[in-house]
């Protein structure tokens, strides 16, 4: 998934960034309020986490310009305010959870899938297509209880797919859902990563199919 993080306190956003990369998340990230503002305009994300006190614009004014613009992007709200009318302000804005600092990172994680599994209408953190088992949670995808041994990259990928059983996924997407601004998105890559996919499901039930021009769909057999 691609996930902003919007936090100038530098060895936060910076444990935040690298957790949510160890669990295959796309992340940018933002220092300044206002460039995330701009940024929220051109570019759609999955996750936002969000600090309150920002330089350039606070991130009570970005919450409230991605709801004006009707932006239903879920909002972590991250900040050192404590009062519960700070946090009841920030909820009714339209931010989706809250976390104070100091703050758990395992808690972070489970908050932010809570919020990407809300947002897509999935019950739990498990997703399945035939005798395919994504765990989002432990990070493990297994085949009638066999394990997949799976990069980081590839998991995410066959997450993205068994998120969107028998729907098209267009490699764009893809590209999108891997890769950061600071990394170079390929195509190519995520062809590579589909092929090393169908020689690990091997002879399982489960078929990545490619339509040319569309991109890929993953479907029980």
């Amino acid at each position: 998934m691609r996930v902003l993080v919007v936090e100038d306190t530098v060895d936060i956003a910076e444990a935040v960034v690298m957790r949510l990369e160890k669990i295959g998340h796309a992340v940018d990230w933002e220092r300044d309020g206002q460039t995330a503002a701009e940024l929220l305009q051109v570019q759609l994300y999955d996750l936002v986490i969000l600090d309150l006190t920002l330089p350039g614009q606070d991130g009570i004014a970005v919450l409230k310009g991605m709801r004006s613009r009707k932006l239903a992007t879920p909002v972590l709200v991250l900040t050192a305010r404590s009062t519960v009318d700070e946090r009841i302000g920030a909820l009714d804005l339209g931010a989706d959870d809250y976390l104070v600092k100091p703050f758990d990172y395992g808690e972070l994680e489970a908050r932010a899938r809570a919020l990407l599994r809300r947002s897509a209408g999935q019950p739990d953190n498990l997703l399945r297509v035939g005798p395919l088992v994504i765990d989002r949670a432990g990070r493990v995808a297994t085949v009638a209880d066999r394990p997949l041994n799976l990069t980081r990259r590839e998991l995410t990928v066959l997450e993205i797919l068994a998120a969107r059983p028998e729907r098209i996924v267009p490699k764009e997407e893809l590209v999108e859902q891997l890769f950061n601004f600071d990394q170079e998105a390929s195509p190519n890559a995520v062809e590579q990563f589909v092929a090393r996919l169908r020689r690990k499901l091997g002879d399982a039930p489960i078929e990545i199919r490619t339509l040319r021009g569309l991109g890929y769909q993953l479907a029980a057999l």
